[in-house]
């Protein structure tokens, strides 16, 4: 599914270095590193009724990995929210936004991957945008060719920007005519999607695949929040694709989809092929926690 975009999107403001541009006039320097080479950390983020949600698991994830890249400067949190605040303002936003959170290593004095030749600290890139959550009522999906590095070739709990994994799997889903891809990791087992986490339910027994080959999402660690505090046993473990497939209810995590049902896996229904009880009990409880854990951030909260 290609979710089509808000018109309210069209006039958005931007935020680049702190400099705020209508959408069509702001730009990134060819020689930013992000250009360069993908050299950037990323988070992505969820206004809530003028909230963000678990904003603080967001900025500390993208510390973390700007300190695995060996980022030289990385912006104090403090800074990082009042470019957030100044851009949700400056678009009038309080709900129902996706924000795309980018710190690059910054711009290059001249063309080349060594990060010694940035020299004038990093460039923070806040892009908000009013955007509900994307998949709608359930997704379909196939497994892809491409696989998930493990942590000894690319550390996948490094949030970085250089996303050709996720990209190349996403094409194999809309070639497939799907929604999105299933990645496996190198010894077979389910990572994640291309663009979220990913649980199985039998009966009332949760699963998800360990952060071996996929990052520690936030939305992942909510729900296993939300488990531990209903009683509802969840394990993290490596799991096949048969798992999948012979579960109850399957259903994607994420910040930009919250909790989707899964109602195919390649050609296979999962269940009776419709969203289940489970996975919609488990959204409520969601929205109930985005509403306690949300840090205000603009207008009346």
């Amino acid at each position: 599914m290609l979710q089509q975009p808000d018109p309210r999107n069209r006039d958005l403001i931007v935020n680049i270095g702190g400099e705020l541009s209508p959408r069509d006039q702001a730009g990134v320097s060819p020689f930013d590193s992000s250009v360069q080479g993908g050299d950037a950390v990323w988070e992505g983020l969820r206004l809530y009724q003028g909230k963000i949600f678990r904003l603080d698991q967001h900025l500390a994830r993208l510390e973390s990995s700007a300190k695995a890249m060996a980022f030289t400067e990385i912006p104090s949190r403090e800074s990082i929210v009042e470019e957030i605040r100044r851009t949700l303002e400056a678009n009038e936003m309080t709900d129902e936004v996706h924000i795309r959170l980018t710190l690059t290593r910054g711009v290059k004095v001249t063309s080349g991957m060594d990060p010694r030749l940035n020299q004038s600290g990093p460039t923070l890139i806040v892009l908000a945008e009013w955007k509900p959550p994307v998949y709608g009522g359930g997704i379909r999906l196939i497994t892809s060719s491409v696989r998930r590095f493990p942590p000894d070739c690319l550390d996948p709990n490094i949030h970085h920007a250089n996303l050709a994994q996720s990209i190349l799997a996403k094409i194999e889903a809309n070639q497939a005519g799907v929604d999105d891809a299933v990645m496996l990791d190198k010894g077979g087992f389910v990572a994640e999607t291309n663009a979220t986490h990913i649980f199985l339910a039998e009966g009332r027994t949760l699963r998800t695949p360990r952060t071996v080959a996929c990052p520690e999402g936030i939305t992942r660690s909510a729900v296993l929040d939300i488990c531990r505090a209903e009683g509802i046993s969840v394990f993290e473990e490596d799991l096949s694709l048969t798992r999948f497939y012979r579960a109850d209810e399957v259903f994607c995590t994420g910040t930009m989809g919250e909790l989707v049902p899964v109602l195919e896996m390649d050609g296979r229904p999962i269940g009776k092929g419709e969203p289940g009880q489970f996975v919609a009990e488990l959204s409520g409880l969601f929205g109930e926690l985005v509403l306690r854990e949300g840090v205000p951030v603009v207008g009346s909260v």
